[in-house]
């Protein structure tokens, strides 16, 4: 079986997409490469994103990154995470199948507990989902 790619979409690429970009790389790396991007990208990685992410022993070295970079890539899935109630979540228009999965963003309330339950929930939500995808 081949490598298969997903890519996590969000607006600042600073939280929640880089966070489901280290869990999948750490836990399912083996038949999954995933990378994450924003349509606004935040310049930087979350502080708090990155301590989580460590407290289940996740280390990631990922930077937040503009979509543009993944321009005429093919993925297998692109998985949009922000809360499109909350904030414009972005469009892609390449390859691959798309699946929307609302995550709110922990930096609007920056604790630590916030950013706890994001990591948790993605660890198991989109662990599962791409567990799932058929091949």
């Amino acid at each position: 079986m081949s490598m298969r790619k997903v890519l996590f979409l969000c607006t600042g690429n600073s939280c929640r997409s880089q966070m489901a970009e280290a869990i999948i790389n750490a836990h399912i790396g083996d038949r999954w490469e995933a990378v994450s991007a924003g349509t606004i990208p935040a310049g930087y990685v979350h502080p708090k994103a990155l301590a989580v992410l460590e407290e289940i022993g996740v280390r990631h070295t990922g930077s937040s990154k503009l979509v543009d970079k993944f321009q005429g890539e093919n993925f297998d899935l692109v998985v949009t995470v922000c809360d499109s109630a909350a904030e414009e979540c972005p469009v892609w228009l390449g390859k691959g199948m798309k699946v929307h999965h609302s995550f709110p963003d922990p930096a609007v309330t920056d604790e630590m507990d916030d950013f706890r339950k994001v990591r948790d929930d993605i660890e198991r939500e989109i662990v599962a989902l791409l567990e799932e995808f058929p091949n």
